[in-house]
């Protein structure tokens, strides 16, 4: 079977609609022509801000973890603090012309939705979060040694409950799919391999 150069996988974006383009999200409507030359549509796709994603441990070694609501799947679930980058540019997706760091980000959402800070921070991985149909990046960080410093200062949106929860309770929330966001399984199971 002969390799396929990578630059000959590449599809030709032949044009663009955009379906809903707001402050939020873009919601995009395209037709790709394929390396063999065939033309396919519709092809969706979105643009939406990076985020960051927090296992935290705190100083009992039990992992700090929101209950919120998902609108996506109708469920109240259980998952890391997490949240957007904040950004300068007033927009909430696409190439970020200046944004706030990741790590910054982290800190801050720690901070806002369990009241807790920590200043052992480890960068686990910044991954696409769905690379097939969205263009932007999850940020995933380790902070151990999280410790309550106040309250919760949630955004208007935002209506969560703070739970801390041991290894093993998480890994029992995983096997049990009661720990139902795919990213925040993926920095789960990232951080133990730090602990290897």
């Amino acid at each position: 079977m002969q390799q396929i150069e990578d630059q000959d996988l590449r599809w030709e974006e032949v044009r663009t609609e955009h379906i809903v383009q707001d402050e939020w999200i873009d919601i995009r409507r395209s037709a790709y022509r394929f390396p063999d030359g065939t033309v396919f549509e519709p092809f969706y796709s979105y643009s939406r801000r990076d985020y960051v994603v927090i296992v935290a441990e705190d100083t009992e070694g039990q992992y700090l973890c929101v209950r919120q609501y998902r609108q996506g799947i109708g469920q109240v679930t259980t998952e890391f603090p997490a949240g957007g980058i904040e950004r300068t540019d007033g927009k909430e997706y696409g190439p970020a012309a200046s944004a706030e760091d990741g790590l910054a980000a982290a800190k801050r959402e720690l901070r806002e939705e369990t009241g807790h800070e920590s200043e052992d921070w480890t960068h686990l991985i910044t991954v696409p979060s769905h690379a097939t149909l969205a263009d932007n990046y999850a940020h995933i960080y380790l902070a151990r040694g999280c410790h309550r410093v106040g309250d919760q200062h949630l955004d208007e949106t935002e209506f969560l409950n703070v739970c801390r929860y041991t290894a093993e309770e998480i890994e029992e929330l995983i096997r049990t799919n009661r720990f139902q966001q795919a990213m925040h399984i993926m920095a789960w199971l990232m951080a133990i391999r730090t602990r290897q």
